[in-house]
């Protein structure tokens, strides 16, 4: 698989968010798009940098540990629902879930502060 058009990347991006949203085991699939977008991203030379906010942020954690958001919600002992909000931007973090994110994720207490 090939990506040749910016108009490509942005679909198999959306392909691959879905498909990682899905319950069932979708490996085979995932695979050949992940080689696609990290290829066309090097020709592009696409380098978007670290995360500006939250949402960014955990969804680089659930990424890095291989969570999908309803394991994400309950490590974090929130409702999947109520994380799903917050990555939608739909929901502001509370100093509970702040705290939540930093004992769990391990993410930066000054990062949490700044970006929220």
């Amino acid at each position: 698989m090939t990506l040749h058009t910016e108009a490509e990347y942005l679909d198999a991006l959306r392909r691959f968010d879905e498909l990682l949203d899905t319950d069932s085991e979708n490996t085979a699939a995932l695979l050949p798009l992940r080689d696609a977008i990290h290829a066309f991203e090097k020709s592009q030379d696409y380098h978007p940098g670290p995360p500006q906010t939250i949402a960014g942020r955990i969804e680089v954690e659930m990424f890095r540990r291989r969570l999908k958001q309803k394991d994400l919600a309950a490590l974090l002992e929130i409702t999947p629902s109520r994380l799903n909000e917050v990555l939608k931007g739909k929901r502001q973090i509370n100093l509970d879930l702040a705290r939540r994110l930093y004992h769990k994720l391990q993410i930066p207490a000054d990062f949490i502060l700044d970006a929220a």
